[in-house]
């Protein structure tokens, strides 16, 4: 039994080690952060997430920038903890059952955060049920609306079974939980079924739930036809969720279940707070920035730097304003330590040996259009005359495509394509395999983060993050958290000054090159210690304050 009341944290991806491959990209990875910032701060909270026996996936890329998919297989018994209970719920007409395994995530004081993992490679299970917790994100809606099930209403069977009775509230953590409040419900009415459910039910629900959404486009946001829903979900709960409205022109709208049955909602940064509320006008929408756990994400050069000057900082990561008064040598010299790390990296997986003294430029994140990964690579000609007029750029790239992703998957080729029309003037590292680990070593290596994001479509960003903690100013489109991060010329630069309006590509591309030309590179080469003081106001602004 557990009766001290807890916060549950429900998330359909939970990004903690690098070779746990139970996540994808930034939703993961922030849920991960944000249950070791719990540990941190003694914080009675308890993760709730599935197994994924086969991970996301490995990429692989062929010399054209081909991208090959292969699943990742791990050892759960490596990592977590098999747990004694199972339980069982009914779906798509039968009974699936669900083993449960713990990872405990300890804090800075020693505190314990639990993080339940849901596994349905269960004896009794036949073959298609086995593998619904094999892979993430790698089935049609079908398979991702029966993985739902088990996350919402199977997470919640879990944790009653483990004897969690006292939960403050259920936190859902985008919409692919949502269908937990049909548990409550169901929970409430003790067996009378949820045609008896009235109103004050529904609030009394509501009162236990909160929401943050993360996706500022409507495509993003899961949806299942009707039809699907009763095949999955039974006659009873999609009566239910017809009776009261829960269907938008014939389907179901996970996020839009979501924001019926929570007390708070928030959305990912305070850009992102705007975007939601005129997405969904009839429900109130607040913001809490999204942040990244500092101990995980600062290399050790920098985790050194900080405890000779600011020890406090790994209780209180507050403290690291008094990065003002580190030296701009050490500073200097941890990102040299970094830097060599990285490009020592490169080599040993490409064989392509990078100059530690070259402007090195970073752009590591999911694959996808919107991100316009190769947006640098507009006027390929200025960027030639760029590297040998005012100094030499060196790139280096990481991201997955999602598998189904086609557009994607033709950026990264397009940033391959880019490489060979560049390679006597301009060396590009495309690194595959981009996992937590690797992408530490990136945010901390290179001499600039870079972040393209078609506005108003980066919801927050927690890359830019990352690179802040060890010294990595940004150049950055003005969306998401950057609006918020950003002091031009101390904090990094922006591309564009306006982040009201949609992306104009033509102003961006010309901003973007204007400020390497003029700013960015004659600063690196000819002012190094002015470009480690906007090195080190990137650690005492960002760094500080955008943290879990």
């Amino acid at each position: 039994m557990n009766p001290s009341p807890v916060i549950a944290y429900f998330s359909m991806e939970v990004g903690l080690e690098p070779k746990m491959p139970t996540y994808s990209g930034g939703l993961g990875v922030l849920a991960g952060d944000t249950l070791k910032a719990a540990a941190d701060l003694n914080i009675p909270l308890i993760g709730v997430t599935l197994l994924y026996r086969k991970g996301y996936f490995r990429q692989r890329l062929d010399d054209q920038g081909n991208q090959t998919e292969e699943p990742e297989e791990w050892y759960p018994e490596e990592f977590l903890e098999p747990q004694r209970l199972q339980v069982s719920i009914p779906m798509l007409g039968r009974t699936v059952h669900i083993r449960v395994w713990r990872y405990l995530t300890q804090g800075v004081n020693g505190y314990d955060v639990p993080v339940y993992f849901l596994d349905t490679a269960v004896d009794g299970n036949d073959d298609w049920d086995r593998s619904l917790t094999d892979q993430l994100y790698g089935g049609d809606d079908f398979h991702r609306l029966c993985q739902e099930t088990i996350l919402g209403l199977g997470g919640m069977a879990v944790l009653r079974a483990l004897g969690y009775k006292k939960i403050k509230a259920f936190h859902m953590n985008e919409g692919h939980s949502a269908l937990l409040a049909l548990a409550l419900l169901e929970e409430k009415k003790q067996g009378e079924g949820l045609g008896t459910v009235n109103i004050e039910d529904i609030d009394a629900v509501r009162q236990q739930c909160v929401f943050t959404t993360h996706t500022p486009v409507p495509a993003g946001h899961d949806k299942f036809p009707i039809q699907m829903i009763r095949q999955v979900l039974g006659d009873e709960r999609s009566n239910f969720l017809e009776t009261f409205g829960c269907f938008v022109e014939g389907s179901l709208n996970m996020t839009y279940l979501a924001l019926y049955f929570s007390r708070y909602i928030n959305g990912v940064s305070h850009r992102h707070e705007s975007i939601s509320q005129d997405m969904f006008p009839d429900y109130p929408i607040n913001s809490v920035t999204n942040g990244v756990h500092a101990l995980t994400w600062t290399t050790p050069p920098f985790r050194r730097l900080f405890d000779r000057h600011i020890p406090e900082w790994r209780h209180d990561n507050l403290y690291l304003r008094y990065a003002t008064c580190l030296p701009l040598e050490e500073i200097i010299a941890a990102h040299t330590e970094a830097k060599r790390k990285l490009l020592a990296q490169v080599q040993q997986r490409t064989d392509i040996e990078l100059d530690p003294a070259v402007m090195t430029i970073g752009f590591a994140r999911r694959a996808t259009p919107y991100k316009r990964a190769d947006l640098i690579f507009a006027d390929i000609e200025r960027l030639k005359q760029m590297g040998s007029q005012v100094g030499p750029i060196q790139l280096i790239y990481g991201g997955k495509a999602h598998p189904r992703d086609e557009n994607g998957k033709d950026m990264i080729r397009r940033i391959f394509q880019a490489e060979k029309a560049l390679q006597d003037q301009l060396k590009i590292v495309y690194l595959e395999e981009y996992d937590m680990e690797l992408g530490k070593m990136i945010c901390a290596g290179v001499d600039v983060w870079l972040n393209t994001p078609q506005k108003p479509r980066e919801a927050s960003g927690t890359s830019g993050m990352k690179a802040a903690l060890n010294g990595v100013p940004s150049l950055s489109v003005l969306d998401g958290w950057w609006i918020e991060g950003h002091v031009e010329g101390v904090t990094g630069w922006s591309i564009g000054d306006n982040w009201k309006a949609e992306s104009d590509p033509a102003a961006e591309i010309s901003s973007l090159y204007g400020k390497l030309e003029s700013l960015i590179l004659p600063m690196f080469y000819q002012q190094p210690y002015k470009y480690a003081e906007v090195m080190r106001s990137a650690i005492s602004l960002n760094g500080s304050f955008f943290n879990a």
